[in-house]
């Protein structure tokens, strides 16, 4: 009962009605060059947004250059793996973070130089295509069982490879399937110091949904106490240090009731819910503060004992605004419910009854925000896009934009009934739409 009460009288902080109008009216005043993509390519479409990729990339980078020394950043393709979101960001000086033999071989096609190779559950031949390929590649191994089984191909191909080790950032629950017991890291670099192809140069850890630096910090100084207790061997042989990412984007967590915890209260309770007007955030600090803080941390609990580079796999903090979705309104069913012509299989799951977005009607702008349900084309009734939409009116033909969806998104999309949306690009800022090249050669 005391829990309850707890959920029913936790206040959500609000999402600041002036920040949600100046983030919708971005894009309205945008709306030309995304009517344009339509009228070309018709709808639905993934529109790929190279100035504000190529924006964050650069953020990052003078963020965590500017106070991590040694620093190298790698893109988690997972958060997004279109072949054009990972070429702007090799180009922009990022190597790439694959979890996967698929995303390995992406990566290999790209012309990356620079690869780390995480995620438990190798399979031999996944091991063998990083081994092969090993002057690119640097496997961050998962297990013991992991260390042998890379040891053996990598003896049978007689080609030795570089190589780290996952730390697990909680000994307890699902979280463990991830790498090994800070307390196993002697044990794990003891084994590996005895491997003749095996090369054991790094250790890496991850934190998922960090909202603020403070996970990593504490669990960096965990990581500074096990460093303390090798022996300075061991502690030589360590080149580098992965803090992996989960940086959150700098405009924090926009949720709809649902995911508050009074709202996930009241779904459990009433038998028929609609949902309450409001949209709620959960505030994010800035990347400056992230790299700040962690750098701080390294300084004090780690860099003091061990000489290395610093890494991290910053994935949806880059890729979150770097693509958008546009749909079109197909039938209006009643005042209060539009179907368009895009399904939530072009996002993987069923997003926004928890999370909230803007719906943008392009075509009938205003700072106006509607009460609507905003549903998809899919046989299923949790195919939603919001319920609401910012604009005068909603009729169909209209173009609709969901803007930011480029962080597990793309990636999770699945052929589920309706075609998938085709791929295009925004020009980059300072040229001509016409430039958005052409829209086939960007499927994926």
């Amino acid at each position: 009962m005391t829990r309850i009460i707890e959920l029913a009288e936790h206040k959500t902080p609000q999402l600041e009605r002036h920040e949600l109008e100046s983030f919708v009216r971005s894009f309205q005043n945008r709306r030309e060059e995304f009517l344009s993509l339509v009228n070309q390519y018709g709808s639905p479409l993934y529109v790929i947004d190279e100035s504000a990729l190529r924006r964050r990339a650069r953020e990052f980078l003078e963020a965590f250059d500017d106070d991590v020394p040694g620093h190298r950043a790698y893109y988690a393709l997972k958060s997004n793996n279109h072949p054009t979101i990972a070429s702007i960001l090799l180009s922009e000086g990022y190597g790439l973070d694959v979890s996967s033999g698929e995303e390995l071989s992406l990566a290999l096609s790209l012309g990356a130089q620079d690869i780390i190779f995480s995620g438990p559950g190798k399979t031999v031949a996944e091991l063998e295509l990083a081994v092969r390929h090993s002057h690119r590649v640097t496997v961050l191994m998962d297990s013991i069982g992991e260390l042998e089984r890379l040891e053996l191909i990598a003896a049978r191909l007689a080609q030795p490879i570089r190589t780290g080790v996952r730390l697990t950032t909680d000994d307890e629950g699902i979280w463990r399937k991830f790498g090994i017991p800070l307390d196993s890291l002697r044990l794990f670099m003891t084994r590996a110091a005895r491997c003749k192809f095996v090369t054991l140069r790094g250790l890496q850890f991850h934190m998922s949904w960090n909202l603020s630096p403070d996970n990593q910090v504490v669990f960096i100084a965990r990581l500074g106490a096990a460093l303390r207790e090798l022996d300075r061997k061991q502690r030589g042989m360590i080149e580098f240090i992965d803090v992996g990412g989960g940086y959150w984007p700098p405009r924090g967590e926009w949720l709809q009731e649902r995911s508050t915890p009074a709202g996930r209260l009241r779904y459990a309770v009433e038998e028929q819910v609609r949902p309450r007007a409001g949209h709620y955030r959960l505030p994010a600090a800035p990347i400056m503060r992230f790299a700040q803080h962690i750098a701080r941390a390294l300084k004090t609990q780690v860099l003091a004992d061990v000489t290395c580079a610093i890494y991290t796999e910053p994935g949806r903090w880059l890729s979150h605004e770097a693509m958008h979705l546009l749909l079109r309104v197909v039938d209006r069913k009643a005042d209060d419910l539009v179907i368009t012509d895009a399904g939530a299989n072009a996002i993987g799951w069923e997003r926004f009854e928890y999370d909230y977005f803007p719906v943008i009607n392009l075509s009938r702008p205003a700072p106006v925000e509607h009460d609507c349900y905003v549903m998809g084309s899919l046989c299923t009734p949790h195919d939603l896009w919001g319920y609401s939409y910012f604009g005068e009116d909603v009729q169909p033909g209209d173009v609709l934009l969901i803007p930011t969806q480029g962080a597990y998104t793309y990636s999770l999309r699945q052929h589920f009934i309706k075609a998938l949306p085709t791929v295009v690009s925004l020009p980059p800022a300072g040229t001509s739409t016409s430039a958005a090249g052409d829209a086939q050669s960007l499927t994926g």
